[in-house]
């Protein structure tokens, strides 16, 4: 897997290109502000991009805003957006529109090797990812609307598949059969109101249901 990284602190961007080289992935390109990020996606068209929200120029939503743009540029090119704050807004600003190939985690996740490079592989995949601690308080926090329709189950059922877990992965993390397991996802699809498609599809459009209720 092709890796840019896109942090303006040097000691992290430099430890998080030595720790994914050692588990064998192929670091292509680093940058320390967004400008640079966009050079080094274009000329490396690498598998996933990792991105902090905030860097220079401004120190506000940079990243953010050009890990939107490499998402309209360079759809073969996944992104993860790295952030030390828990904002819903910004994973749904980044989801919403081509919620492929994209994640949002904080960057306590990082020193969770293997939780971290799950992430990067779901991403690369064409998967969306969240960070547990956001869908945690997102189903505490709706109390109206289909949501609220779930039940206890589903809602976890939801948590993991917001969090990138394919149905075999809910299967393993419930300790379920993989039938229940398909049951409480069409429950969850029929409850929302999401209309058949292909399953990844309606899996995306169940998890943007949940960051809109936030």
């Amino acid at each position: 897997m092709r890796i840019v990284i896109a942090e303006d602190e040097t000691l992290l961007r430099e430890g998080l290109a030595r720790l994914l080289t050692e588990v064998g992935l192929d670091v292509v390109g680093t940058a320390g502000d967004a400008p640079g990020l966009l050079q080094e996606v274009t000329k490396a068209r690498p598998d996933v991009a990792i991105v902090d929200i905030r860097m220079p120029p401004t120190h506000t939503n940079d990243g953010l805003r050009a890990a939107i743009q490499i998402r309209e540029r360079f759809a073969a090119t996944g992104v993860l957006v790295l952030s030390h704050h828990l904002e819903s807004r910004y994973a749904m600003q980044l989801l919403e529109q081509q919620p492929e190939r994209a994640g949002y985690l904080l960057k306590d996740r990082i020193s969770d090797v293997a939780v971290f490079v799950d992430a990067l592989s779901r991403i690369a995949d064409g998967e969306c990812v969240l960070d547990p601690t956001i869908v945690a308080r997102l189903l505490h926090k709706f109390d109206a609307g289909p949501l609220n329709d779930l039940t206890e189950r589903e809602r976890e059922v939801l948590s993991l598949m917001a969090e990138g877990h394919s149905n075999h992965g809910l299967s393993a993390q419930l300790q379920l059969s993989q039938r229940t397991v398909e049951t409480h996802v069409r429950n969850i699809f029929m409850k929302l109101g999401i209309p058949e498609s292909t399953n990844y599809h309606r899996r995306v459009l169940a998890v943007l249901a949940l960051l809109r209720a936030g």
